[in-house]
């Protein structure tokens, strides 16, 4: 009993970041959901039983597992529509119509335009780094996890984690230098 609640406080406190880096990774709300949700299905099949210092880094892995199966999937996915001519895209869904309605609640718009041209641009420079090289960055620099627990998390030496997220610094600071004070 107490082992459930303690999985539930921290899925619950590990959901909304795990969806935006689902939806960095897809670009689509409803694929980020689908995958996190398996994601924390999976993780709770498997892991649950482990300590709860080590749940952090392995759900991690778990979600990164989830997302490169995505990646593949829609590769292939794709390439079958190149081959027999599909469009790879749904034209009659239109964006939402409510996004473009102001927010009377915003204190500031001005203000409220500026972040969100920041982040729309920071959204758009981490969809710019390859895969592996975003996940270092938001499981080091989102997350807080250490070298360690990101290298268990994306299966892969700690070595290759200070490379990946050595270069997708290095590739942020370039995209974002106009965003700097």
């Amino acid at each position: 009993m107490e082992n459930t609640e303690a999985l539930n406080r921290f899925l619950a406190g590990i959901e909304r970041r795990a969806f935006r880096m689902a939806r960095f990774a897809t670009a689509d709300d409803d694929e980020a959901l689908d995958l996190v949700q398996d994601a924390m299905l999976g993780f709770v099949r498997r892991y649950a039983c482990k300590c709860e210092e080590e749940w952090s880094p392995l759900f991690y892995r778990t979600l990164q597992s989830r997302i490169i199966d995505w990646h593949r999937r829609t590769v292939v996915r794709n390439r079958l529509r190149g081959w027999f001519g599909g469009a790879g895209g749904d034209s009659d869904e239109g964006a939402d119509p409510l996004e473009n309605v102001a927010d009377v609640n915003a204190p500031d718009p001005g203000r409220h335009l500026t972040n969100r041209e920041l982040g729309g641009a920071i959204e758009r420079a981490l969809r710019k780094l390859p895969l592996r090289q975003r996940q270092a960055f938001l499981l080091r620099s989102w997350e807080g996890l250490d070298v360690a627990q990101t290298a268990l998390a994306m299966g892969c030496s700690d070595g290759s984690v200070k490379t990946h997220y050595s270069r997708a610094v290095h590739t942020l600071r370039h995209l974002l230098k106009e965003y700097r004070s």
